[in-house]
């Protein structure tokens, strides 16, 4: 609950990769900082429902924020995963030119490339290609080394995790109703409280936007009315991990000048999934967070996957999904605006709009730019006690080595039971999900930290197992509804 008198130094509306990579860097200085959010967890908008690509910045315009903080932000990423226990795969990518036609969109990637700082960069013929992904087709190709991959919910708790062991405070399923600015020039903010239906206040002298797809909202709340958020989403299909091994590298085609996105493509994941999508669909601005999958996209989904990926059967396709872009550019238009990072006329106010991709990518080095924002507000002097490294063991158990696996096993007797067989998700990494620093009480939270829930059979076997440790060892008596497995609330 909100002390409702306390006034913290930062408030961050938004608890999406970037809000959160926010509330890490701050938790590093000797300022109380609070991060708001409307769902019961972290990283439930577009930060969980995306494709976990870090790219290289080829992509975008010279001069743009989106271009120099995708570079640096790739830069980073390295030391911030090794610090939080996030696997990062340093895979490549091959931007293909089909044929000729495509020429021309890749020569300027390239060019963009070379402008941007990108390192590494090479033009591939087709055999060259091959080297790295056999049998893949097209007649040049231009190869990225820094491009990679990454569990885009899992950077998002782990920053979230760690920001909350260095001292920041997380206000869940509160959703904000109203922000002014008081004569003494403190941000009061409002909230619904959605576990009480109350009402709750709390005032900070820095407040950072970090809202997404409802930035906009958050914004015209304190009469700045810049800039609208256009909802543009993107479909995907899951495939086993039977194709495991098959895709070595991210392929991708050349992207259209207006087009809202960067093509259907293959993308890897780090747990051995491979993505087919996404598309890329103007929704009404009314319809936001909705987050349907559509059988006409879907079958399109399907033939390009058949087309980049032959030896595909029915049954490797096992759960669709998709995710809504905050894209400040209307359908009429397309293509892709520039970030929004700024210190609105309202003072004090930091608005950050229409951070899609590469918003992933991108997110430390944001933060370090909204800290040093921030700095003008209040002195940031650095903690001597900053813990940069995320409490846990940070390593699921079914990659550790045998002999590691019965040590665990012998010395916490949970480890040597399966909760999840497809994923190998053992009681104790299911345990350690319920009992995370956050104290976020949903299933969907317990799928995003242990990967139970997440396998081939998509629940069969573990959900059961998981709700009867739930009565059984935290005395939950609420009741499971089919269906809404994700936002299912656990009062613990």
């Amino acid at each position: 609950m909100f002390d409702g008198g306390r006034t913290y130094g930062a408030v961050i509306i938004g608890a999406g990769v970037v809000g959160c990579a926010v509330a890490r860097e701050l938790s590093r200085y000797d300022i109380k900082t609070a991060v708001i959010e409307k769902e019961p967890d972290v990283g439930w908008g577009t930060s969980c429902r995306n494709s976990g690509v870090l790219h290289s910045g080829i992509n975008y315009r010279p001069g743009t924020r989106r271009a120099a903080l995708s570079v640096s932000g790739n830069a980073m990423m390295d030391a911030v995963c090794s610090d939080l226990g996030v696997s990062l795969r340093r895979t490549g990518k091959l931007t293909i030119a089909l044929d000729e036609n495509d020429l021309p969109g890749l020569e300027k990637q390239y060019e963009q490339g070379k402008a941007n700082g990108v390192p590494g960069m090479e033009l591939l013929d087709n055999e060259a290609m091959r080297r790295i992904q056999p049998g893949v087709e097209g007649i040049l190709g231009l190869w990225t080394p820094t491009s990679a991959i990454i569990s885009p919910y899992g950077l998002t708790i782990a920053l979230a995790e760690n920001a909350r062991e260095n001292g920041v405070d997380f206000y869940l399923s509160n959703e904000v109703t109203s922000i002014r600015k008081n004569s003494s020039g403190v941000f009061e903010i409002i909230t619904r409280d959605g576990a009480t239906n109350g009402q709750n206040t709390v005032k900070t002298i820095a407040l950072v936007n970090s809202a997404g797809l409802y930035s906009d909202a958050m914004s015209r709340m304190l009469g700045v009315d810049e800039g609208v958020i256009y909802p543009c989403r993107g479909e995907y299909f899951i495939l086993d991990r039977r194709l495991e091994g098959e895709l070595r590298t991210l392929l991708y085609p050349v992207p259209g000048p207006n087009d809202p996105g960067l093509g259907i493509h293959l993308t890897l994941t780090v747990d051995g999934n491979i993505l087919i999508g996404p598309s890329a669909d103007y929704i009404p601005g009314d319809r936001r967070e909705d987050y349907s999958t559509t059988a006409p996209v879907l079958y399109v989904l399907r033939r390009e996957g058949q087309r980049l990926l032959p030896s595909l059967g029915a049954s490797d396709y096992i759960r669709n999904f998709s995710g809504n872009r905050p894209k400040q550019t209307p359908p009429e238009i397309g293509g892709n605006a520039d970030f929004t990072i700024e210190e609105t006329r309202v003072s004090g106010f930091i608005r950050l709009q229409g951070i899609e991709s590469p918003g992933l990518t991108s997110a430390p080095a944001i933060a370090a730019e909204v800290r040093g924002m921030v700095a003008r507000h209040m002195e940031l002097r650095e903690k001597e006690n900053f813990v940069p490294r995320r409490a846990g063991l940070n390593r699921r158990f079914a990659d550790m080595p045998n002999g590691e696996k019965i040590e665990l096993s012998r010395a916490c007797p949970d480890y040597g039971e399966i909760i999840c067989r497809c994923e190998n998700v053992t009681k104790k990494e299911v345990r350690d999900a319920i009992e995370n620093p956050l104290g976020a009480r949903t299933l969907k939270g317990i799928k995003y930290r242990s990967r139970a829930m997440m396998g081939r059979c998509q629940s069969g076997f573990c959900l059961p197992r998981i709700m009867r440790m739930l009565r059984e060892d935290y005395g939950y008596r609420g009741k499971y509804v089919p269906g809404l497995t994700e936002r299912l609330d656990i009062p613990l």
